[in-house]
């Protein structure tokens, strides 16, 4: 659509010290830190209605984090945990956005955040000589900022496969990434698509409610029990006692999920005594515990790694009753894409009125009025069709602005076929921009990250004002090696071997490559403390001219 521009905001741009973009727990972090802590005017844009990013549009049925409650919040507020509460070891999607309004109102940050759709920003371009970014919202309204903060979701560009037919399907199409409010599927025949995280929670969470259920199935893929229940007065107060210990335990983890990483490599004890922690963790459920709680090599060595995925098959041809409804979703292969959990998702599939078609076997032709046509000519007739087909992840956001920085360059040229960075939080030529979970960030339970690197990126912020900086930027150099650095650190795991979104591989004609910092926080957190105590070494940092004398 083209926007309406408004004359006056363009002749006239409001200019603040900093633009965040974003709503969810970086966003409202990175508005707290630079307008309560540092003092310097921000304003924050969202096109959503309200804050909560991510977990804003995911509504979809069954939304549940697989990192435990007390875990999957912010750290930085002592009191915010000690006057909180929760009801299961894992948070649902209602009570996340609860949390996040919550944290909004308490730091009185509502007054920094345009939201809605004629809010969404459109464009960013840097003015050299200004020192200011120029931004533009879908509604033609222009500021300036000397900082751009993005904070616009690792995971929230919607990835809708293009297939044959869909716009003749009379019935309904959704997508879990943008779930309408109050949506029910009660009593209708549905079709999902896609089987990671989000497609398991909803045919977990649907499949007891509709008349019947289609799941297509690509790539089956490796699921533990993410070990939901009820949590006792008893067990939130002793998670409240011990708040300073268990952060820093997580901040010095690896993935930091509140566990210790084993270090114990799986071949190094008998069968039984392999299988004995396997079942542990499965009865314990998560699934970063599983993949890293229990042997210290799973994800590193194929053998070890071998014997995770047996034990895990093993657990689903116990489950699902029938054998041809097992062999379909059965997956093989190694075991390592991001670790899944579920809450019944293998459960599910012992109701008669769910079905499972294998795509590999029997592709989707078409879709038409009534449903999805198979090559094996069968028509599965539907109501619905949900697509559970994740993100465009990490750098998606990013591509579908238009971003300019030195020169006029477009940051989707900039990038090519690889996005980069430094550290995961800046890239060359786009000066004062950053970006919390940009790529090449750390693969962890997000909130730590986020939080660290937004404590980081506002701390360099404030270098900048004290020292009269008026532009920083990474050298391409150090962009170069900070990619190398987290290519030779992934190609030391499993993961490279698999195609996955945690690459790129999800998206047609995207080209995989290296999207994430594999060393674990606790290393990630020393490389960037190393960093800020050289003088911020890696960037280019350039004074403000000073003016003429007379």
């Amino acid at each position: 659509m083209t926007a309406q521009t408004h004359p006056e905001s363009q002749m006239h741009p409001q200019t603040v010290d900093a633009i965040v973009i974003g709503a969810g727990f970086g966003g409202i972090y990175a508005v707290h830190k630079v307008a309560n802590e540092l003092g310097l005017s921000v304003i924050g844009f969202d096109k959503a209605d309200g804050p909560g990013g991510t977990w804003y549009w995911n509504r979809y049925p069954g939304a549940l984090s697989d990192t435990e409650s007390h875990l999957y919040r912010y750290s930085f507020d002592k009191d915010l945990l000690q006057d909180g509460s929760w009801k299961y070891t894992y948070v649902t999607q209602p009570e996340i956005l609860e949390y996040l309004e919550g944290v909004v109102d308490r730091f009185d940050l509502r007054r920094h955040f345009r939201f809605g759709a004629d809010n969404e920003i459109t464009s960013a371009v840097y003015l050299e000589k200004e020192g200011l970014w120029e931004v533009t919202t879908e509604a033609g309204d222009v500021f300036r900022a000397k900082y751009v903060v993005n904070a616009v979701g690792l995971l929230s560009a919607i990835n809708f496969p293009k297939l044959p037919g869909l716009h003749t399907f009379k019935g309904e199409v959704l997508h879990t990434g943008a779930w309408p409010e109050g949506k029910d599927m009660t009593g209708k025949r549905v079709g999902v698509i896609g089987t990671g995280s989000t497609g398991e929670q909803v045919v977990t969470e649907l499949a007891p409610k509709v008349e019947h259920m289609t799941v297509f199935v690509r790539t089956p893929q490796y699921s533990v029990p993410v070990g939901k229940r009820e949590v006792t007065e008893a067990e939130i107060d002793e998670i409240k006692a011990n708040y300073d210990e268990t952060w820093k335990q997580v901040k010095n983890s690896g993935v930091a999920f509140g566990f210790e990483e084993s270090t114990v490599p799986a071949m190094s004890v008998s069968e039984e005594e392999r299988n004995r922690v396997y079942e542990e963790a499965w009865q314990k459920g998560g699934g970063f515990r599983f993949m890293f709680g229990t042997f210290g090599d799973i994800a590193t060595d194929e053998e070890a790694n071998e014997t995770a995925a047996a034990f895990i098959r093993s657990k689903i041809g116990q489950i699902i009753q029938d054998p041809e409804k097992a062999r379909k979703l059965m997956p093989s292969g190694l075991y390592a894409r991001r670790p899944l959990c579920d809450n019944g998702f293998y459960d599910a599939f012992n109701q008669p009125n769910v079905d499972v078609v294998a795509l590999k076997e029997t592709p989707i032709r078409v879709i038409t009025e009534t449903g999805v046509v198979t090559e094996d000519d069968q028509l599965h007739e539907l109501d619905a069709l949900i697509f559970a087909t994740g993100f465009d992840a990490v750098d998606g956001n990013y591509r579908r602005m238009e971003i300019r920085g030195r020169d006029g360059l477009h940051l989707n040229d900039h990038w090519g076929g690889q996005p980069n960075s430094y550290l995961g939080v800046a890239t060359a030529k786009f000066p004062n921009w950053f970006m919390v979970l940009g790529p090449n960030g750390p693969f962890t339970n997000l909130p730590p990250s986020i939080e660290t690197q937004v404590e980081w990126i506002t701390e360099l912020v404030k270098y900048s004002e004290d020292n009269g900086l008026k532009a920083i930027e990474p050298a391409e150099q150090t962009v170069s090696e900070w990619t190398e650095t987290c290519t030779e650190i992934a190609n030391m795991t499993l993961f490279t071997k698999i195609d996955s979104w945690i690459f790129g591989a999800n998206i047609p004609g995207k080209k995989p490559s290296v999207l994430f910092y594999l060393g674990g926080l606790a290393n990630y957190r020393s490389v960037l403390a190393d960093v800020a105590e050289h003088g911020y070494r890696g960037f280019e940092l350039t004074k403000a001219a000073q003016p003429a004398t007379v």
